[in-house]
């Protein structure tokens, strides 16, 4: 197997690596935008007394580069030439090549070019697009794919509830038919929670059950509600371990669609759910990957140029062997990731579930796990100076330990895991002569 990256691949990093330092950098350095990235980054991104939103500036400042991403040819990668992205059948869009990418933005380190806390990147990543190209109808895509394109759509995703996470099946969100001026529709009451982004959204995906009962798969339905939909509420924004929040408690009394408001096939909600999941875990895992490099590294510098006791802190066996062991999990990681990735583009998209959806797993929660231990690492080896708001170890802890919960938690990846392995709940049982 060749584990090489294309040499094609190779040039677009080296454009795309060309554009942050001619584009990119000189913005983060202007009107003192570094405060989004050095000490001062929570506090200047976050509107402390406007319930803990993201600051204007701040999300502006991230429009204005996504803008100049667009222009250059960079933002649209993982998209079809039909929306201005650059499949152009050579696997230009490929997961490989988002993977690799993703990897390589996110061990650079902090930036204006790839901030991982708001899933902003030059490059860019669009789960509500994937789920609208596989399921939407010619006009739900004309809508809502160009408007987010154009800037004028904001799509918020609205599955997990107060009472309910990993259950989804257990929502006790529900929507029954109701017809409203002889036009059918739907009526629907309940509640989401950590709907991100709700405080700029212009729709909403919202799950309820229409059919069924409390732990069948099937019965759920997916509905694009309007954000000024009368009855739909954000009712608060939680704050959260890494500031600022846009995650929303929503309120949904009496909300009133038209049928055609139905993303996809009616009772089969969580199929759509679950279109974006593997792309959209396997690219993450890569950025997670790329932050717990950029961890290891750094403090393998530091190590290096640190002298206490007028000897290199490296020479040290207990500074060297916790690095050694996680500069190894990196580069195993690597390889499975882009393996994954790589087999992922050699079938149908719905084909990924039930051929690759536990390496997927594994490729997503170890990831997340790693990221986390290494900038745990990158701290003790700083000491003091990874401890402070001075180094951006603290700030990459505390982000990606939102994966090891969010994405679907590494308990229920390693629960899927786990049915590949023992051969449960209809999934095939695990070979390793098959590898």
């Amino acid at each position: 197997m060749d584990f090489s990256v294309p040499e094609d691949l190779k040039q677009y990093i080296r454009d795309l690596d060309a554009f942050i330092e001619r584009e990119i950098k000189p913005l983060q350095a202007q009107n003192d935008n570094e405060r989004f990235f050095d000490h001062r980054r929570e506090h200047a991104r976050t509107d402390w007394d406007n319930d803990g939103l993201p600051r204007e500036e701040w999300e502006e400042l991230m429009v204005e580069c996504k803008k100049r991403a667009d222009k250059a040819g960079f933002w649209r990668l993982s998209l079809p030439k039909e929306y201005g992205g650059r499949d152009d059948g050579n696997g230009r869009n490929s997961n490989l090549w988002m993977a690799v990418i993703r990897e390589h933005l996110a061990s650079k380190g902090l930036g204006l070019f790839n901030d991982l806390q708001n899933e902003h990147s030059v490059v860019g990543n669009f789960p509500d697009i994937v789920m609208l190209r596989h399921f939407g109808n010619d006009e739900q895509k004309r809508e809502l794919i160009w408007g987010k394109l154009a800037g004028k759509v904001r799509v918020t995703f609205g599955l997990t509830e107060p009472f309910h996470g990993s259950d989804a099946t257990h929502m006790a969100t529900r929507a029954v038919p109701e017809t409203r001026n002889g036009q059918e529709g739907w009526l629907i009451n309940g509640a989401k929670k950590w709907q991100t982004g709700m405080h700029k959204a212009t729709h909403c995906f919202i799950f309820a059950r229409t059919q069924g009962q409390d732990g069948d798969a099937r019965g759920i339905s997916c509905f694009i509600v309007p954000r000024n939909s009368p009855g739909l509420e954000a009712v608060s924004f939680e704050w959260t371990l890494n500031m600022p929040t846009d995650h929303a408690t929503v309120s949904i009394k009496d909300v009133w669609v038209p049928s055609s408001a139905v993303l996809g096939p009616l009772h089969n909600g969580l199929g759509v759910a679950q279109a974006f999941v593997h792309e959209n875990r396997i690219r993450q895992a890569a950025s997670s990957l790329g932050a717990a490099v950029f961890c290891v590294n750094e403090s393998i510098k530091y190590a290096n140029d640190r002298k206490p006791f007028g000897k290199p802190l490296s020479h040290n066996q207990g500074i060297q062997f916790p690095l050694v062991e996680l500069a190894t999990q990196c580069e195993m990681l690597r390889l499975l990731i882009r393996k994954t990735a790589t087999e992922m583009d050699s079938m149908p998209h719905v084909e990924v579930e039930k051929k690759l959806g536990d390496k997927v797993s594994m490729c997503n929660y170890w990831a997340n796990r790693l990221c986390c231990q290494s900038a745990d690492r990158a701290m003790q080896v700083h000491g003091g100076n990874g401890y402070s708001r001075h180094k951006p170890f603290e700030h990459i802890w505390r982000h990606h330990r939102r994966y090891r919960i969010t994405e679907g938690s590494e308990e229920i990846q390693m629960r899927k895991i786990a049915a590949y392995l023992f051969g449960f709940g209809g999934r095939t049982r695990y070979d390793s002569a098959k590898l």
